[in-house]
């Protein structure tokens, strides 16, 4: 087996990648303090092509040299807009028509493997502060939170680590199991 080399991946170029079909997904950060996460997140949410990011509260704003070093020029391909409150990014994204799902651990949460998302349906998926999680104010906002099993020792997933695991589920799901 050999690896592929760089111009054998097909990647789309930005502006191509701009006018693509995309996952009908907005990725909401409330309060992510570390701008590697962030550029991370923005990495992510460009391999799996989500409509947008909405930066809030804390959570740093590209440019900078931080988010940079792990969005590797996603910032660039993958739309985003800063709201200084979580519940407004959230009240305008149900104002469009999205469904507003929390990644987190909480009462009556549905384990992602059970969730079954619509494909002609948009999300907003709310990934928390590295500490705090989800706030409680934009929990209170939510139409369904999501889980995603564990069975180690730890409580919590890194939130990139999250973000990919349920943004794969999401692309699978809705995109490639048809």
């Amino acid at each position: 087996m050999r690896k592929l080399k760089l111009d054998e991946l097909n990647r789309v170029s930005v502006e191509e990648f701009k006018g693509q079909s995309k996952l009908p997904v907005v990725i909401v950060l409330d309060s992510v303090r570390s701008m590697h996460n962030v550029g991370s997140v923005f990495r992510t949410g460009d391999g799996f092509a989500v409509e947008h990011i909405c930066l809030c509260g804390i959570t740093a704003q590209p440019p900078h040299r931080e988010i940079e070093k792990t969005a590797l020029g996603a910032t660039q391909s993958v739309d985003w807009s800063y709201h200084a409150d979580t519940t407004e990014a959230i009240a305008e994204l149900r104002d469009l028509g999205y469904t507003i799902i929390a990644i987190e651990q909480a009462e009556n949460s549905v384990m992602l493997h059970e969730f079954q998302p619509a494909a002609n349906q948009k999300y907003a998926l709310i990934f928390g502060n590295e500490v705090n999680g989800v706030s409680e104010e934009a929990m209170a906002q939510i139409d369904t939170c999501l889980e995603i099993p564990q069975f180690g020792t730890k409580h919590s997933f890194n939130i990139v680590i999250s973000a990919g695991i349920v943004l794969w589920d999401f692309m699978a799901k809705i995109k490639l199991n048809k």
